[in-house]
């Protein structure tokens, strides 16, 4: 009587899932076979859920919006990240003093060996370490930047491309372009920190995080000239006489104008983490949106009927069992030889596309640590660049900024979809 009654149970609860299209895609060693079913949440839209369907009947559902799927892809996107800086590390702390022509360095930012010297002029110097200089505050700004960075574009592109008939070219690069501005625009005070760090050159003085971090926020405007005022006061300490104006600026008795002395710095000083971040944000839209686009678009055409033998891992369409879970791949996963190709043209395009903006960036962030000091604007930052060296300068470190970007791309894609693959996801 009890087994007949929970068999009617059974039924009951079965018939509240939605009717599914399903097919069979392996079975684990317990005899679980695995389904692939989509529901539709709703009239406009249906939603991907893959299934564990046991031998007792019981469903696990996992979707793009869980919380399982999104610490997953997080962590994949994070290891990717950290893996891909560190194969870098050198490279980069050499093109940041090229970009911020840095005065000791900028002797070997033209020859075709520039990169080398410059490598062994640091390592004679400050050994291996000053090679991975700011690659602390590296790590600490790359694994939430590239965790949120593939998180985001995973979940935009869930919502701009709901189907396979609606991917575009166009609404990749969109999805590209809006997750890496997420991924900035959360982590942008730690990038400054880690050019900060980089473009130390001072032997006699320690670089760490917390002295970069005081000396960033403690930078002011320049104290020539007339001093800054709030909008409320302007108006009338135009009009005043010098020694008026002055002393409206440094009197207690009102507090409502704004004073030059340090005691004031603070209101300025949280700012001073968001040097050179409008261009950032300009450079950031076609560095990730074409970088994930060209990603995606050579990862398709590897995929073709005729080149998948040779390109493709066999019966990759679905996670390892060791994972436990039932998540099985939209896609055939690349072998490394051709995860490595699609990700490093995916550097050489992006990397070519934004390398102006990337170099008035990085003049701008290191705008406190040379000069008077002051905040440079988009616009000043590339005349001083191009008074300088004329057009060169906007492409000054750009073959070390391939040396970089195309393995760390190559690397970072790759770890990413073996993550994702070893995770279940």
């Amino acid at each position: 009587m009890d087994a007949r009654m929970e068999m009617l149970k059974m039924k009951e609860n079965a018939s509240t899932i939605p009717p599914a299209r399903e097919s069979p895609v392996g079975r684990d060693g317990d005899g679980a076979g695995l389904v692939r079913a989509e529901f539709a949440a709703d009239a406009d839209m249906d939603v991907e859920v893959d299934v564990i369907a046991d031998n007792a009947g019981g469903v696990k559902a996992l979707d793009k919006r869980s919380f399982e799927y999104i610490f997953r892809s997080g962590l994949a996107g994070g290891l990717a990240g950290c893996a891909a800086k560190t194969v870098v590390g050198p490279l980069d702390r050499v093109k940041i003093l090229f970009q911020t022509s840095n005065p000791q360095f900028a002797k070997y930012s033209t020859g075709w060996f520039g990169v080398v010297r410059a490598m062994q002029d640091i390592n004679s110097h400050e050994g291996l370490r000053g090679l991975f200089k700011g690659h602390s505050a590296t790590l600490l700004r790359i694994f939430p930047y590239a965790a949120i960075k593939f998180l985001a574009y995973e979940q935009i592109r869930a919502v701009v491309i709901p189907a396979r008939d609606k991917e575009t070219p166009f609404r990749r690069l969109i999805s590209g372009s809006m997750a890496g501005l997420t991924s900035v625009f959360f982590t942008y005070p730690l990038e400054v920190m880690r050019v900060r760090l980089a473009f130390e050159t001072k032997h006699n003085v320690r670089s760490s995080l917390r002295r970069i971090c005081r000396q960033i926020y403690n930078e002011n405007r320049p104290t020539t000239g007339p001093a800054p005022v709030t909008t409320a006061t302007a108006a009338t300490t135009t009009t005043a006489a010098p020694a008026t104006a002055t002393s409206s600026l440094t009197s207690p008795s009102k507090p409502h104008t704004l004073s030059s002395t340090p005691a004031h710095a603070p209101r300025y000083g949280l700012s001073n983490f968001y040097r050179g971040f409008s261009p950032t944000l300009l450079g950031m839209l076609p560095y990730a949106g074409v970088s994930f686009l060209t990603h995606d678009t050579v990862g398709d055409w590897l995929r073709q009927p005729k080149l998948a033998p040779y390109t493709t891992i066999p019966h990759s369409d679905k996670p390892p069992a060791t994972t436990g879970t039932a998540q099985p791949y939209k896609r055939v996963q690349l072998t490394a030889p051709a995860e490595l190709l699609s990700g490093a043209l995916a550097g050489l395009v992006s990397q070519t596309s934004s390398y102006p903006l990337e170099v008035i960036r990085r003049r701008m962030q290191v705008a406190g640590a040379v000069g008077d000091g002051h905040r440079m604007r988009i616009a000043e930052a590339g005349k001083r660049i191009f008074a300088e060296r004329g057009f060169r300068g906007f492409w000054v470190g750009l073959t070390i900024g391939y040396m970089k970007v195309v393995p760390m791309v190559a690397v970072s894609f790759y770890v990413y979809e073996r993550s994702k693959w070893w995770l279940g996801i």
